[in-house]
Parts: structure tokens; sequence; C-alpha cells
């Protein structure tokens, strides 16, 4: 069983369990900055199994200092799951008088946390209270979408291949929520809009993307990756990891510390601007900057920075304008169009592609040699950056 299920592109059987210290500390953040961002709330978790969830656990064993109204926690019906993940009943759920033999596998579960059922005087994992949900769980349904709505914050790590759908349902809603995402998500058409508009942010506790989840013991993809703990348990790193947020965190208020424009061509320890300086993009009134922290304190133009300065992005600091080949082109249209160029091999050797596969990318005059350029019947080469955003400083130093 999963605590909740974490859908690869390429493998949508492999489940992936987030572990505890993992969403503790991004909580943590959170209250940080707001020691009440939780207190009189209603709390979902979604797309969990509640009787393994590291997120149930979390939120039940700080029910009460964190002043939470009440904790609901909803999984998965078995029968949903890859037919190769093998399931059997817990004994919790065997031993309760709750249990049946035909809903075990066909409907989801539902856990529920609002007082101290046990009488021992707190209130935490003990005395949580389950019963059998109706349909199979899935957010979709009216069952789940109903507790949705009665729902203040929801938190969870959803079906990765449906978290466009997962997102749109949740702003449907106008909640409050913290979720796990791909960094790869920041570029989706559902999603950078809520990134340029602050309605959504990255979440304050995972820069790298670099983290590592339990797998089942079924999983058999690249098993000389997995690591084994002493007790058996198998785990891996997934790369490209975010949290998605709308609660705010302390770490969207620091202004980054940034050198001017001079004294980064000076003294910059990236050898791309030492010396060098700022290109300005051949199809875009913008400068590349390939780093964040390369970002020039005084320059009061564009500037097209790489999507992980988001993990940085003070709203206070920076306007985001726009992003190559999302939503760029009301604030920053692209000015050249390469439809007339060929795509050539590093060794000169044309791929027999137009240039029109690299309109609207962030393309730079040049050739440095290494990878695949464009060039056109004068003689002009481009090549493409990576995809960047475009940001303006809403004060920039003098």
């Amino acid at each position: 069983m999963a605590d909740e299920r974490f859908e690869a592109k390429r493998a949508k059987d492999d489940e992936f369990y987030t572990q505890f210290h993992d969403i503790e500390k991004e909580m943590n953040a959170y209250l940080d900055f707001n020691p009440d961002a939780f207190k009189g709330k209603t709390v979902l978790l979604p797309c969990d199994d509640p009787e393994w969830s590291n997120f149930t656990k979390f939120f039940a064993q700080k029910f009460e200092a964190l002043g939470i109204k009440k904790l609901i926690s909803t999984s998965y019906a078995p029968n949903s799951k890859p037919k190769d993940i093998p399931y059997q009943p817990t004994l919790f759920e065997l031993e309760s008088p709750e249990f049946d033999e035909d809903k075990t596998q066909s409907s989801g579960k539902i856990f529920t946390l609002t007082q101290d059922k046990t009488g021992d005087g707190v209130i935490n994992v003990e005395d949580l209270q389950w019963s059998y949900l109706e349909g199979d769980g899935d957010f979709r349904s009216a069952e789940i979408r109903a507790l949705r709505d009665e729902a203040d914050i929801i938190i969870t790590n959803p079906p990765f291949s449906l978290f466009r759908e997962f997102l749109a349902w949740l702003v449907e809603a106008d909640k409050h929520f913290a979720i796990i995402g791909n960094m790869n998500a920041i570029n989706y058409k559902e999603v950078f809009p809520l990134i340029q508009e602050n309605r959504l942010w990255l979440g304050a506790s995972i820069h790298s993307g670099d983290r590592e989840f339990q797998v089942p013991h079924s999983y058999t993809r690249n098993p000389a990756a997995a690591r084994v703990d002493e007790e058996g348990n198998r785990f891996i790193r997934v790369p490209g990891i975010r949290w998605f947020a709308n609660i705010d965190h302390g770490l969207r208020h620091q202004e980054l510390s940034l050198m001017s424009e001079s004294d980064n061509i000076k003294f910059s320890k990236h050898k791309e601007v030492k010396g060098h300086g700022y290109k300005k993009y051949d199809n875009y009134d913008a400068i590349e900057v390939p780093f964040t922290d390369a970002i020039p304190s005084d320059f009061a133009g564009v500037m097209g920075v790489p999507i992980s300065f988001l993990s940085k992005y003070n709203p206070d600091q920076f306007e985001i304008l726009g992003s190559t080949q999302r939503g760029c082109h009301d604030q920053v249209p692209d000015t050249k169009k390469y439809d007339n160029y060929r795509e050539m091999k590093p060794d000169g050797t044309p791929t027999g592609s137009t240039g029109g596969k690299t309109n609207e990318n962030p393309n730079l005059a040049g050739n440095d040699g290494k990878k695949n350029y464009f060039i056109d019947e004068s003689g002009h080469t481009v090549q493409s950056a990576y995809s960047r955003i475009f940001i303006r400083h809403r004060k920039p130093s003098k």
C-alpha cells in the first residue's frame, strides 16, 4: 500500500511514497512564516492511503499543536491501482467492525479526525475514525469534490500524470494548497499563468529537486539505483521534484543579494559572465542571464533567467513578464522568426529540419561548435538557449 500515488511519466504503474521529513520540512516553513497557518482549518489529504500515509501521520500527530479543526484523509480503492501491485488488507482493517470483504477492493477509504475518541486526553493518530467511501476515491468524483469544497487547505502528492487536472481542480475551488509535482510543470499552459499572476509559487524546502522516495517491493525499474535500508525498505532518488503551493512562506520575501552589472563582469564566479558581460537575444529585446546569482542588480531592462530562478523569486523584488514558448508575447514579444533558416549539426551537415523549430526559443547569435545551430542564406547563425523566464526589476539599484 502507498501513502500516496506518484505516477511517473514513463512508468505510470509505479508508486512513490513521500517521506515524513520532506513533508515536515515544507509544512514547518509555512508555520515559521505564519504560526496560525492551519489554525481552525479543515485540512484535506486526498490521493492518500491513510493507514500508511506520512501526510496523515504528520497532521494527526500535530493536530492539537496546529489547532486544526478537522482532518480528512482519503485513499484510492485497491482496484483502481495497477494490477501488479499486490494488495492485502491490513490487520487494522481486518479486525475493525467496519471491515467489508467486498468493499475492501472496490472502495476507497476516508479517515477523519476531530476529537479525542480514545479518552486519553490528547488528539492524535489513535483517534482517527474511518469508513469506506461510496466510490473508488478518485478526486474527480462528486464524493471527493464535496470534501474539497468543505476543506480550507489541501495537501497531497497527486497522481503525477494528472497534475494539470488536479491543479485545475484545486484552482476551481479557490483553495489553499501544497502539492508535489515535477519541475517541468512550470512550463505547462495551465501552470505558468498562475505563477505569473502570483497565484501559485514554488515551496520553500526543495531546491535541488532531487528527492528520495520509498517504493514498493515489487518495484523493478532500474533496481541498481535503489537503496535498501536495514529493514528491507526500498528507496530511489527522483529528479525534478518541487512543492507547488499558494500558502505563503518567508523565502518568498527574502531579497536576493546581487552585484551590479559591472561587478558581475569583473568578479562573477561564472566564466560565461566574468570578462564577457551579457549577450542580447537575437529574437527578444532582453539579455541572457544564465545563472540566477548573476542577475545584475542595476539592469533596468528585461532579463531571461533559468526556470530555477523561481526557487528564489521574491514578487516584491521582481516582476515576471513571461516565458519563452509560454505566455511571453504580450509583454516580451519575439522580434524574429527563423523559418528560412536550416538546422545544422555541429560538424556542419544539415539535419533536414528548418529553423521554424527554434521559433520562440531564446536564441543567441553565434555557433559554439558544441551543439546544433541554425543558419540562413547570408551565413547568420544562431543557437537555442535553454527555456527562460523573462523578468524585470521592480526597482533596479542605481
